[in-house]
């Protein structure tokens, strides 16, 4: 692990960094003629950028209007389950 101490526009900033990441990361930096604080900063926005882009959780459908299971079925209990399904109604009217 080694420290690189990277010097921006605004902020000097140290931060730990695998070594071969690090090799890596100045090597991308020579080939495209960059600092390796720009090559570290562009990898972080990129990074911050689609984070931003990803939800928060999965979408939950809304579902209104008797298309879901009866008021006083608890889904939570396995023994309301089962007591639903020996009621001997038709799958339809369990909704």
């Amino acid at each position: 692990m080694m420290t690189l101490m990277l010097y921006g526009d605004a902020m000097r900033t140290t931060v730990s960094i695998d070594d071969e990441l690090l090799a890596s990361a100045k090597e991308l930096a020579a080939r495209r003629g960059q600092t390796l604080g720009a090559v570290v900063e562009a990898a972080l926005r990129r990074e911050l950028a689609s984070r931003a882009a990803v939800p928060s959780g999965p979408a939950v459908p809304l579902v209104r209007g008797g298309r879901g299971p009866r008021a006083d079925l608890d889904l939570s209990s396995n023994r309301s389950l089962i007591a639903a399904m020996d009621e001997g109604v038709e799958l339809d009217k369990r909704r």
